[in-house]
């Protein structure tokens, strides 16, 4: 799952300038003075260019390089910081900018990061029509901190201290107020088992801080591992799990520094082999390092380095990291109540930039997105090249998700009515050539093959000797799930766990989809559950498909990792889909048959076998989206009001709508009517 080493580290200056914001210019005293949009315009060219001097652009002799912000203490100077939603920066404080301890009030420093333009800047929105508007935000950008109130002077003389933030105190599951969040109701203290304090301490001891303040859960957290690879770094992705359980428990700041560091290494340059990926990718992974600072052996600074793909297997690009960015985003303010960060600049920016990566025209003839192998969770080959399912159940998460968060004006109005259409598109896309029941399969039995013609049955021409023999015998006559991936002559009928429930707590399928799915899951539940919830794919590669298929993956034989390894993470996921589909008692069973072995194994990664009864035989202990997941599961069970935030119901309006442009002429003939009606 996982790849090792990263990449290079070289300090990078930002250029620090005092910038004020307007709802925060009450702090100063004084409101800060007008300046125009051709004033800001050059003050950010001139800026861009400051820090593009200290880059390293040589791919021959020198790999392109970047480090995070720095977190320095100098015992000569010291500066404060506040929280706010417009701000959210991290600060980096020159030697120019300095307090006089010898004064009695404090003196408040704001430096300037590039990144800061997107949040006060007047002259942005001007640009964002423009081919190459996202250069804008781009250049220069760099990574950032939230900021906290430390210390605020009352006029009375009194200086009043802010203990806000996370307590990562072991002892107590509830604890510490969130900074940051307009939680819509009070905390509400519960009964834990000793099993769920002992996941609270695990999921404690894996959070990671940088410069102080935590922004994310390393991977796996085993104290007996002595070659932790990359286990050690905060994958997007696994993130998402841990961010679900710190927000139902009230703990919102770690969460929102995580969307918010992760938006700044959207920006970053990305290069492998002198060639760079579309603006907008995000990062699968970062880690928080410590280097010396300006060369010196005695002061240290923290830096993030990210990794884009250019230090995984085979060097692909995580292409759903953004997608769930996107959807932890929505599930931040959806939970918390706190939407202040969906509407700033840089955040609205940044969701524009994923879903431009994600619009770009191609040659493709379908709305489903096309991506290499091992570009999601399933990370190594694995025959997924193409469209797979989990891929566009994600991304119809995240297209839902972006068409409730952007703002509508003049300029992203083009881009919402793009989401529209796709949403439209990829929903009968999927609805109708990637769902499978005994029905449909004997459709496909019967297929002529070799059609040309616009009104052709068979439009991917699927032979029927693709049918495999396993599925005739498997699919059970109430019940159905859509298939992993489509091409041209060819269907991948495997079943892949993550696609279809995302698809079920998406809306992705047609309501008696959805429930079908459930159906086939419980009919096949010693398949696709047995011992331990759940496989990840089903069934496995064997023999020659598997030397074929994954290139005898030493690590995906049979029944292991992600050739049919059962995986405790998609129970959270199982979970939201049992509770949106009315079956919470399906999901309580898996969750208590989890519940028995999770804490006695300690945790794993995955389990190997058909029945899932070994733990894997590379798997990682003490794997922190496994502890995430189980406590996620439980505390929906427990409270499944929360879990309606997190799932969508069907879209009628999306039906209403086809983007097929019809002409008299025949030529286009739409698909889409039989089917909806």
């Amino acid at each position: 799952m996982k790849s090792s080493t990263c990449i290079g580290i070289s300090s990078m200056k930002p250029c620090c300038i005092f910038l004020v914001s307007y709802r925060s210019s009450s702090i100063f005293g004084f409101s800060p003075p007008k300046m125009s949009r051709s004033g800001i315009r050059n003050l950010s060219k001139s800026l861009s260019k400051a820090v593009d001097r200290r880059r390293l652009h040589s791919c021959k002799h020198n790999k392109p390089q970047i480090v995070g912000y720095k977190c320095v203490a100098d015992p000569n100077w010291r500066a404060f910081s506040v929280s706010d939603s417009s701000w959210g920066q991290s600060r980096v404080f020159s030697d120019s900018f300095r307090v006089d301890k010898g004064r009695s009030r404090g003196v408040l420093v704001i430096p300037r990061v590039a990144s800061d333009f997107r949040n006060h800047s007047t002259s942005v929105e001007h640009h964002v029509n423009e081919k190459n508007f996202e250069r804008i935000y781009i250049q220069g950008g760099l990574n950032v901190k939230p900021l906290v109130i430390e210390r605020i002077e009352t006029g009375d003389g009194l200086v009043k201290e802010d203990n806000t933030g996370i307590n990562v105190s072991e002892s107590d599951v509830n604890t510490n107020n969130v900074e940051g969040s307009n939680l819509t109701e009070p905390r509400i203290e519960r009964e834990v088992s000793e099993i769920e304090k002992e996941a609270w301490n695990i999921l404690r001891g894996a959070v990671v801080s940088y410069c102080g303040n935590p922004v994310g859960t390393v991977a796996a957290n085993d104290p007996a591992d002595k070659q932790p690879l990359n286990y050690d770094q905060i994958f997007i992705r696994d993130f998402v799990p841990s961010a679900l359980a710190f927000l139902l428990n009230g703990e919102a700041e770690i969460v929102k520094n995580f969307l918010l560091h992760t938006l700044q290494l959207q920006s970053w340059e990305k290069t492998v082999d002198c060639y760079s990926p579309g603006q907008g990718l995000m990062p699968a992974s970062f880690k928080v390092r410590t280097v010396p600072r300006d060369g010196s052996p005695e002061a240290f600074e923290e830096v993030l380095d990210p990794d884009f793909g250019e230090s995984a297997i085979g060097r692909v690009a995580p292409v759903d990291s953004g997608l769930w960015w996107i959807i932890l985003l929505r599930a931040y303010g959806k939970i918390t109540g706190d939407y202040s960060l969906q509407d700033r600049v840089d955040v609205q920016t940044g969701i524009r930039l994923i879903l431009n990566l994600c619009l770009t025209d191609g040659f493709d003839m379908f709305p489903s997105l096309l991506v290499t192998d091992g570009s999601c969770m399933i990370d190594r080959r694995m025959g997924i090249h193409g469209h797979p399912l989990e891929i566009q159940a994600l991304f119809y998460s995240a297209l839902r998700c972006s068409r409730e968060m952007l703002t509508v004006n003049d300029a992203t109005k083009n881009l919402v009515a793009a989401v529209n259409n796709r949403l439209s598109a990829l929903s009968f896309h999927i609805r109708e050539y990637y769902w499978v029941d005994i029905k449909k399969i004997n459709e496909i039995y019967r297929y002529n093959t070799e059609e040309y013609s616009t009104d052709a049955i068979n439009k991917f021409n699927i032979y029927p000797d693709q049918i495999p023999s396993w599925l005739v015998d498997w699919i059970p006559d109430e019940g159905g799930y859509f298939i992993g991936n489509l091409q041209p002559a060819h269907m991948d009928f495997r079943f892949f766990t993550l696609g279809n429930l995302w698809a079920i707590v998406s809306s992705l399928g047609t309501p008696k989809q959805n429930k079908d799915v459930l159906d086939l899951i419980e009919a096949k539940w010693d398949d696709l559950v047995a011992n331990m919830p759940l496989k990840i794919i089903y069934p496995a590669l064997e023999s020659d498909e598997w030397r074929v298929i994954t290139g005898s993956d030493p690590k995906n034989t049979p029944w292991s990792y992600h050739n049919g390894g059962s995986w405790p993470t998609l129970l959270w996921q199982f979970t939201l889909a049992c509770i949106k589909m009315g079956k919470p008692e399906l999901a309580q069973r898996a969750v208590a048959l989890a519940e028995e072995r999770l804490a006695v194994d300690q945790w794993p990664e995955y389990y190997d076998t058909r029945s899932g009864r070994f733990i894997g035989k590379q798997s990682r202990l003490y794997q922190t989206w496994t502890v995430a997941g189980f406590l996620t599961s439980k505390m929906l069970l427990q409270n499944p009001e929360k879990a309606s935030l997190l799932f969508w119901e069907e879209d009628y309006e999306l039906l209403e709508t086809c983007v097929c442009g019809l002409s008299k002429n025949g030529r286009r003939k739409c698909s889409r009517l039989g089917p909806r009606s």
